[in-house]
């Protein structure tokens, strides 16, 4: 009798076990379904990276490979970082274009990708070391080829192409734009945002920063409180406290007032993915930014490059390196 007993004492702390598990998971489900908020997509943003550019293989790349020396062949004739580019993205659809920037000796910001301009470029030497007048008389398509240096499509076309920070600013004043700094000094804050204050066509509020190092990147947020800001550390932390805590609803600190990257291939592990995540976002001021797959060891960002890929309901950033095939007016 006292072992029947026994085994239905156990039995019934089980079952109440059992209950009260598969209620914590039917809450914590609900509270995460995102098929019971709302779609977002209206409010879909795509990013057009570098604006509309000559892509590259990205695989088995290294670090200080010369991307202009592996292009794709040629499907178009802009280069990235310029003013003709910046504008074709906008055309296709781009609500927000990612530039790349670097400080020169002479006090101004000049839009240009790589550390040095041997790769591209006619000139030699390090980007930031040169004065805007010489990066402004170079080729800035003089180093591409698709077939291991034969024919250089585009030398001699793009003379003088290499635009300033102030320049983009003046010529696109309403355009979204993700900036991407190039550089770990912390005097590049200070220096960007004497800049910004000088520029009549800033507008703090439609730029994004990110790149250089996290102490340059969130010394601009203090210096700019409107000025959304990104580091890969964060981005990390955000990301590494939202999987153990997001379930619960809760959006870390870390996470406000920035732009959270998530790559497609991991977008399982999200809670609330898409729009309920994007919403939690949106309440502590920071967007999520789809990119596309992330792969071990990759050195380039990898982007959403067709449509297929882009959840429905998503209402957040898409990141592409393709706006002339996702764009919505391509």
């Amino acid at each position: 009798m006292l072992q029947r007993a026994s085994k239905m004492k156990h039995g019934k702390v089980f079952r109440i076990c059992a209950g009260f598990i598969g209620a914590l998971v039917t809450v914590v489900y609900l509270s995460n379904a995102a098929w019971l908020v709302p779609s977002q997509a209206k409010e879909r943003q795509i990013l057009a990276h570098r604006g509309l550019h000559q892509t590259y293989e990205k695989n088995g790349l290294e670090r200080d490979d010369c991307t202009a020396g592996i292009i794709h062949p040629p499907v178009h004739r802009y280069q990235e970082n310029t003013l003709p580019s910046i504008q074709k993205a906008i055309d296709l659809g781009a609500n927000i274009v990612e530039i790349d920037i670097h400080p020169t000796i002479d006090g101004e910001f000049i839009v240009f990708h790589d550390w040095t301009l041997a790769c591209r470029t006619d000139g030699s030497g390090v980007t930031q070391d040169q004065t805007t007048d010489y990066l402004k008389s170079l080729d800035v398509g003089y180093g591409y080829t698709a077939d291991n240096g034969k024919t250089y499509p585009f030398r001699g076309q793009f003379v003088g192409a290499m635009p300033t920070l102030g320049e983009v600013l003046t010529e696109f004043p309403a355009t979204l734009l993700f900036v991407n700094i190039k550089g770990n000094n912390p005097n590049i804050a200070f220096k960007l945002t004497d800049y910004l204050d000088q520029n009549p066509f800033a507008n703090r509020k439609r730029l994004t920063v990110y790149g250089g190092g996290a102490s340059v990147i969130e010394k601009i947020s203090a210096l700019n409180p409107t000025v959304i800001t990104m580091h890969k550390q964060q981005a990390k932390e955000c990301l590494v406290q939202y999987l153990l805590l997001g379930w619960s609803g809760y959006v870390p600190a870390v996470c406000a007032n920035s732009v959270i990257p998530v790559p497609i291939n991991y977008t399982w592990v999200i809670w609330g993915w898409p729009n309920r995540f994007e919403r939690r976002l949106q309440k502590v001021g920071s967007r999520a930014m789809l990119m596309g797959s992330y792969v071990a060891g990759q050195q380039a960002h990898s982007g959403v490059d067709n449509n297929e890929r882009i959840p429905e309901n998503f209402g957040g950033i898409v990141w592409t390196n393709r706006i002339d095939v996702i764009g919505p007016n391509h």
